[in-house]
């Protein structure tokens, strides 16, 4: 091991259920016309930290993308033919396949959060899971490098094989 690389060990909190059962063809971000309703199961021993979620309107979910089998720097994305280095993607194949997604919570039910704008694969392990604050989480000035051009495409695209 490198001196500066430390490992890491999570448990998951909870699970992600969505009705995607396989990789392919599911949005490829929550905004997507295609994203969908769903639970988020937590554990009964994280049940209280859920105390006071109810109050806001969007949620961030970390996830462990456990389908994830490949590890690449450079990947093709799916709003792009080109070559790009991952850490400029939002691509499964990562060094550490984590996933981000923001979904609008619905309702909190003892250890069941309904959600929507799902764009995650059923049965995906729950890291851990934050209040989305648009004055913290949302910066003024952005650049989006180089899907300026395809951003829009994002709500009408579905995933492929590409990273399975």
């Amino acid at each position: 091991m490198d001196n500066n690389q430390i490992s890491i060990t999570f448990n998951s909190i909870g699970t992600i259920h969505s009705p995607f059962h396989e990789l392919s063809n599911m949005p490829i971000q929550p905004c997507s016309s295609f994203s969908a309703t769903g639970t988020v199961e937590i554990l009964p021993q994280y049940v209280a930290g859920l105390k006071d979620l109810a109050g806001f309107s969007h949620i961030i979910l970390l996830y462990y993308l456990h389908l994830a089998n490949r590890v690449g720097l450079t990947v093709t994305p799916f709003l792009d033919s080109e070559p790009r280095g991952v850490f400029a993607t939002r691509a499964p194949q990562r060094p550490n396949p984590i996933g981000l997604s923001v979904v609008k919570l619905i309702e909190v039910d003892q250890n069941i959060l309904y959600v929507e704008n799902l764009d995650i694969l059923d049965g995906t392990p729950l890291l851990d899971l934050k209040p989305y604050i648009p004055e913290f989480d949302s910066p003024i000035e952005i650049r989006l490098g180089w899907l300026e051009s395809v951003i829009r495409e994002a709500r009408t695209q579905r995933s492929d094989k590409r990273f399975k």
